[in-house]
Order: structure tokens, then C-alpha cells, then sequence
């Protein structure tokens, strides 16, 4: 890997206007060279190369070369499974190499904020942990390949209305501990070649601009050796982006920013060592990129088309399987209805969108397994002109063809004009057609089973209606094969929610704000995103996070949980599969503080392993929790601070399927606050200095009788007097300046 001073060696015969070129576009896909430097292309992601063979226009409008659409992050993320992501991540590289390119620009690791965001499906979880965890996984899995990869979009960049410039109005705890937190986490493990700086502002500052989020945090804090590029137009002001360190603007501006620039360290604005300093780290990027082995072509397509297949399956959740419905016997004969069991809905429009080696339809593949009698029904239209006669039809055919049916498999789901890249859903609604459609089947066929094609969560006012309910989410060009497999049991499932499917949309915490007016979005929900809001005030749901069933069962013996050497919690428990068939179970562990003096969620999921289990076999699974993940931000120190205690230690199937607790201490980190005249008496008395030397000075001047007060219900009420306002008890100024140094010394 080609280190900073050899790239910035690399510079050193450059001109002012040379430097400041590298830190700019050649055109939309390519970096400019200078010297020996090379320039070097960069593509869209993330779950397949988007190679543009035209000119580029980054909305998907001109053709790119085939490659292999892997599932999206929405539904990779479910598999809860860092090894399979990794696989799929060194696959994208080794694609992304054999057609020269440096840089695959993925992952996106936004936490959901508001289901009603349009990019969800490229985004992994409404977790920290989960989108750190696979995230990271996804980024080493590409990079092993001698290709970069691309952290975005940096940051709090939750929503797509407005979203070139509106402000993202956050607190900095929840920033810190909720949209902060899974970058940090993927920079730390994985140090990602690149990382993408988001279009919006946060808290009035344009991202592209920020030197506390680009310098302060990313590189001082986090400790990131890369390069800092800006989502293609995000940049407000080239010479302030440049400062705050953003080192590359994408894509061309065809020399105009370059040339403020120059003027900017003509004039002195802008000192020379700012543009060495963001040109070196081009060249670093472009130097690696062209060292690195490159992966010998052509691609083995049908390879990676069966990795494709094989992440699929483990992305699909299954939600509900009353009466073990599921799986279906391959001599059954079957109605298969709608037409994404045709026309598979299988990613997302937008920058994203990939052009597929080749694409499997569930009809086709549910027939190659099938030894019964399958009859399709296209059920529904994805017109929206459709006459109500043609949809009438449509729905009396599939019905008559469920009730001539031993099951009813059901393909419905939002199609794609419905959410992208650039827009945001006004409902989690699926189709009325949808609906109606669904509900004619069930009264048909009481074996009917729901299988969900979709971005973003959608309610699911059926769920009580039919006995089983497949959540496919976006599977990627394997999604129909692996769709069929586990309908038939070929696969058994084991991936789980990511996100929580609530009763309405009414009910998610980001209701009321989201997405914002005037320019401006306040995340008022503060913590209490996803599960953390619906678990804390206890609110039904349709689905938990974390839910996610299988063919078989499992088990979970007592947990125990212990502090190791470096602080982090080790925790163990036994998972058994009780069932008759092979499985994998995502075991969950949640912690809390009963009695915490912040406000915190009542569980935060802090670990996962995804573990396999033959049909009878225990086997002890050990989860480590990082001591940092419950580490909470401390707005007094501007810190990270662990807080000292019993933590509850939660171990489970779902953040609602809790099967085993126990409880741990932890030591806390000392945080000295200082006494002050705006100081409480209860934040006196908490601390066993302070507390010494008020009680030693009350009894020396005899003063504050009702501050000394043995009376509970009177130390309550004193509990938020401030210190500089004891005067009223007799105490003088010299006196309080006297205890604040006493209290104070250490």
C-alpha cells in the first residue's frame, strides 16, 4: 500500500494549478492525473459495479457493463452474518477489479431513521451496531480484492426530500451515539479507502464543509488515513470544503472550482500546505489503486450468481408460519399469484441500479423445484392506468386458481416507482389492489402465504389473516431461486429484522417531524430511534427488530456474562436446536442500566453471531460486548464516558424475545465536573469531595441549617438549589470561594 510520503514525493514537482486539479473530477467517473500520478475511475455501488459504458449521469440513465446484483444492503443486513458479508464484499472487489476500476463507492451505512426514507434499501439497519458490524464486514470484503471502497453518506443524512440542503437538527448524544456511531465503527475496524461526505448540513453546516465532522471527528478522533470525496455535487464551497478536509470534489467542474483555489492561495486565503495536503492523499488513492494485483478475468459468472443465490436465501426473513405451512411439499400443487413472481422487483432505482448478469423470476425457479401442479396467476398490475375492469379480472383469476390449490404463494410488494433514490415515500401502505388482492386469496385458500418485495418497511394489515408471510425485502438477480428454495425447504431461513415493522406510521417516532420544513429537520425523537422508541414506551408492533423465525427451534440455556482484562463484557450462553432439521440462529445480546443517571433506552442491542446448529446440537456461543459500546456521550465533558454499575445483560431472539438475563458490574470511568457556583447541592453531594467540604464548612460556620436538613423530603427539594446561592443561609462570598477550592482539590 503506498504510503502518504511517498504520495506526497509524488507531488513535490507539481504546480499550484497541477495540485489543485488532483483535488477535483477529470469528468464524472475518473480522477485527474498530474505528473505521476495516474488518474483512476470510481464507480457506484453498493451491491454490484455500476460501470457506466457511456457518459456518466449517476441517476442510471446510461447502460453499464453486467455484473452481479448481489442482495441490497436491506436485505443483506438481515442475514445478521459478517462471514457471508465478507464473502459477498470480496466478490463486488474482485468484479469491481477485473473491470479496473479503484474505487466501488459502498456502503451506506444511514441509519433508517423514518421508514418513509426512499434510499432505505441501500442502507443496513435502524442499529448503530448492526450497520458498524456489517458494514465493516462489507468494506474488508471488497478492499481484500486491491480495491477501495467508499463510507457514505457522512453524515446524519437520513431522508431524501430537500436533501442537497437541508440541516439536520440533532443533539450531539444522539449524534454521537446513534448516526455517528456506525461510521466510527467501520473506520476503526475496516479503514475504508474513501469516505463520501453527505449532501445536507448538519446543524446549519454543509457536511461538504464541516472541519469538526471531516477533520475533528473523522481523522483526529476516529483516526482515518484516507480520502475524503464529496457525493457527486456537494459541494457548496470548494475553498471551505477544502479547508475543513474534503479532499476531492466529484465529479468534474470542468476547472472552475480548481481555479478558485489558486486564487484562494494567491491571495492568501487559503494556505499552499492545504492543497499538498489533500492532493497527496489523491495521489495515495490513485498510486494504491494502480499497485494493487489486479483480479484476472472474465468474471465466472455462474460463481457469483451462486453467491448471489446462497446471500439471498440467507437475507429472507420469515416472519409468520402458523401451522408449519412452511416449508411446502415439492408434490404440491400450487397457485402462484402476482407479478413480481414474473417481473421480480429485485433492487433499487437510482444511482444504485445495477445491470444484471442475468435475473432468476420465483415462477420459473419455484417450477424447476416443483413436482406438482403450478399454476400462476398475475393477480395484480403495476399500471397505474389500469381500468378497475382489468384489475376486477385480474384478482377473480387468481382467486379461482387459489381455490383449485392444495397452498396460495402470494408475490406482492412496493413497486419501484413507489421509492428511490431522490424522493421519499408518503406512506408505509402497500397498494390497495395489493390488499384487496390478498385478502381474496386468504378467503379462498386458508393456506395462503404472503412473500414481500419491497425497499422500505410496509405495513402489514394482514398479518393476522394468512398463516405465513415471507419478507424477501430486495434479494438482488438470485432473489426468485432463493425465494423457491425456501419456500421448499431446500434452505432453512434464518435472517432477522433489521428494523421494526410498526402497526402504522403514526406510530414511529420520527412521525411528527419527518421530513422537516423551511430547510430544516429536528430529530426531536433524540435516542429513541426504531426499537429503542417502540420498546421504551412499550407500543404494540406487527414485527419486532431482531424477529425472525426458522424451520426449526431453538433453545437458549443461562447466560452468564463477565468483564475481561481489557474491560469489554464477554457473554455465554447455550443455544440448543430442539428441532428436527439443520438451522441457524442469530443470537442477540441487549444491554441496559437499571437506575442510569442519563436517560437511556431500556435495551440496545450491543452483539450478534449468526450460529449454525445441526438438529439436536448445543453448542456454547460466546459474544463479546466492546466496553466503548456502552460507553454513553457525556455532553458535560464532550466525551465518551462508561458509567459505573449493575448492567442488565439481555440475551435473545428479538429485542421482544428476550430468553434469558443476567446481571454484570461494570466499573465506570471517573469524570471529574467541577464544582461550580451554578453547581446543585445533589451534584455536591454526589461527589464525596465536594460533599466533605460543604459538610465541613457548614459545620465550621454553623450556617445553611436547612441545607444540612437530615429531612428526606427536604433534601429533595434542596437537591437542585445552586451552590452560589447559599448566601441566603448566612454563608459569604469568601466562604463559597473557599469551599469551591476545597471542593475542587484533587
Amino acid at each position: 500500500m503506498t504510503t502518504f510520503d511517498e504520495a506526497k514525493a509524488a507531488i513535490e514537482g507539481l504546480t499550484l494549478e497541477e495540485k489543485a486539479g488532483l483535488t477535483s473530477g477529470l469528468d464524472f467517473w475518473h480522477t485527474k492525473g498530474a505528473g505521476p500520478v495516474p488518474s483512476v475511475m470510481v464507480t457506484d455501488g453498493p451491491h454490484g459495479l455500476r460501470k457506466q459504458r457511456a457518459a456518466g449521469d449517476h441517476l442510471g440513465l446510461e447502460d453499464s457493463v453486467p455484473a452481479t446484483c448481489f442482495p441490497p444492503a436491506v436485505g443483506l443486513g438481515a442475514s445478521f452474518d459478517p462471514e457471508l458479508v465478507g464473502r459477498v464484499g470480496a466478490a463486488l472487489g474482485a468484479e469491481t477489479s477485473i473491470e479496473e476500476v479503484a474505487v466501488l463507492l459502498g456502503p451506506g451505512v444511514n441509519i433508517k431513521r423514518s421508514p418513509l426514507c426512499g434510499r432505505n434499501f441501500e442502507y443496513f439497519s435502524e442499529d448503530p451496531v448492526v450497520s458498524g458490524v456489517i458494514g465493516a464486514a462489507w468494506v474488508k470484503g471488497v478492499q481484500s480484492q486491491g480495491v477501495g471502497t467508499s463510507l457514505k453518506h457522512f453524515a446524519a443524512n437520513n431522508q431524501e426530500t430537500d436533501r442537497l440542503r437541508v440541516s439536520s437538527e440533532v443533539d450531539p448524544r444522539t449524534l454521537r451515539e446513534i448516526y455517528l456511531r456506525g461510521f466510527q465503527r467501520v473506520v476503526e475496524d475496516a479503514q475504508p479507502w474513501t469516505v463520501m461526505c453527505a449532501y445536507n448540513r448538519i446543524n446549519g453546516v454543509y457536511a461538504s464543509e464541516d472541519p469538526w465532522l471531516l477533520t475533528s471527528v473523522l481523522r483526529d478522533e476516529w483516526g482515518f488515513e484516507g480520502l475524503v470525496v464529496s457525493d457527486w455535487g456537494a459541494v457548496n464551497d470548494r475553498v471551505a470544503a477544502l479547508a475543513a478536509g474534503l479532499d476531492l470534489e466529484m465529479p468534474s467542474s470542468a476547472g472552475r472550482t480548481d481555479a478558485k483555489i489558486v486564487e484562494a492561495v494567491r491571495s492568501g486565503a487559503l494556505d499552499e500546505s492545504v492543497v499538498d495536503r489533500a492532493a497527496a492523499r489523491v495521489a495515495k488513492l490513485a498510486l494504491a489503486a494502480t499497485s494493487a494485483k489486479r483480479v484476472e478475468g472474465p468474471l465466472d459468472v455462474d460463481a457469483h450468481h451462486a453467491l448471489a443465490r446462497e446471500a439471498a436465501g440467507r437475507s429472507i426473513v420469515l416472519l409468520k408460519n402458523d401451522g408449519a405451512v412452511l416449508p411446502l411439499a415439492k408434490d404440491a400443487d400450487l397457485a402462484v399469484i402476482g407479478v413480481f413472481a414474473r417481473e421480480p422487483r429485485f433492487q433499487g432505482a437510482g444511482s444504485s441500479l445495477i445491470n444484471p448478469t442475468r435475473v432468476d423470476a420465483a415462477i420459473d425457479e419455484i417450477r424447476a423445484l416443483s413436482s406438482g401442479d403450478v399454476v400462476f396467476a398475475e393477480g395484480f398490475t403495476i399500471d397505474e392506468a389500469a381500468p378497475e375492469a382489468e384489475t376486477a379480472r385480474l384478482r377473480d383469476e387468481a382467486v379461482a386458481a387459489a381455490s383449485r390449490a392444495s397452498t396460495a404463494v402470494v408475490f406482492v410488494g412496493l413497486p419501484a416507482r413507489l421509492e428511490s433514490e431522490g424522493f421519499d415515500r408518503s406512506t408505509i401502505e402497500l397498494p390497495a389492489d395489493q390488499l384487496a388482492l390478498i385478502d381474496a386469496v386468504a378467503s379462498a385458500n386458508p393456506r395462503t402465504v404472503v412473500v414481500l418485495s419491497h425497499g422500505g418497511v410496509v405495513a402489514l394489515p394482514f398479518a393476522d389473516r394468512v398463516p405465513a408471510i415471507l419478507d424477501g425485502s430486495l434479494l438482488g438477480q438470485a432473489g426468485g431461486g432463493a425465494t423457491a428454495d425456501v419456500l421448499f425447504g431446500d434452505v432453512n431461513p434464518s435472517a432477522k429484522l433489521t428494523e421494526t415493522v410498526p402497526v402504522r406510521i403514526e406510530d414511529n417516532p420520527a412521525y411528527l417531524s419527518f421530513p422537516g420544513e423551511f430547510g430544516r429537520v429536528h430529530y426531536g425523537e433524540g435516542l429513541f430511534v426504531g426499537y429503542r422508541w417502540y420498546d421504551a414506551r412499550d407500543l404494540a408492533v406487527t414485527f419486532p427488530f431482531g424477529h425472525g423465525l426458522s424451520y426449526t427451534s431453538f433453545a437458549y440455556g443461562e447466560a452468564a456474562a463477565a468483564t475481561t482484562a481489557d474491560g469489554d463484557l464477554e457473554v455465554r450462553v447455550a443455544v440448543t436446536n430442539t428441532g428436527e432439521r439443520d438451522g441457524r440462529e442469530v443470537v442477540q445480546v441487549y444491554t441496559s442500566l437499571p437506575g442510569s443517571a442519563v436517560s437511556r433506552p431500556v435495551r440496545e442491542l450491543k452483539a450478534f453471531a449468526s450460529v449454525a446448529l445441526a438438529a439436536g446440537e448445543t453448542r456454547e456461543v460466546v459474544l463479546r460486548v466492546r466496553r466503548s459500546d456502552l460507553a454513553y456521550w457525556d455532553v458535560r465533558v464532550d466525551g465518551w464516558v462508561v458509567e459505573g454499575g449493575a448492567y442488565r445483560v439481555e440475551v435473545g431472539a428479538s429485542s421482544r424475545d428476550i430468553r434469558t438475563t443476567t446481571d454484570v458490574e461494570v466499573e465506570g470511568d471517573a469524570v471529574f465536573q467541577p464544582i461550580t457556583r451554578d453547581s446543585s447541592l445533589g451534584e455536591v453531594f454526589a461527589d464525596p469531595t465536594a460533599a466533605a467540604a460543604l459538610h465541613a464548612l457548614l459545620e465550621r460556620t454553623g450556617a445553611g441549617g436547612l441545607a444540612a436538613s437530615e429531612d428526606e423530603g427536604i433534601q429533595m427539594m434542596m437537591a437542585s438549589f445552586p451552590v452560589g446561592r447559599m448566601g441566603m443561609f448566612g454563608l459569604g462570598d469568601e466562604e463559597l470561594e473557599q469551599f469551591l477550592a476545597a471542593a475542587n482539590a484533587r
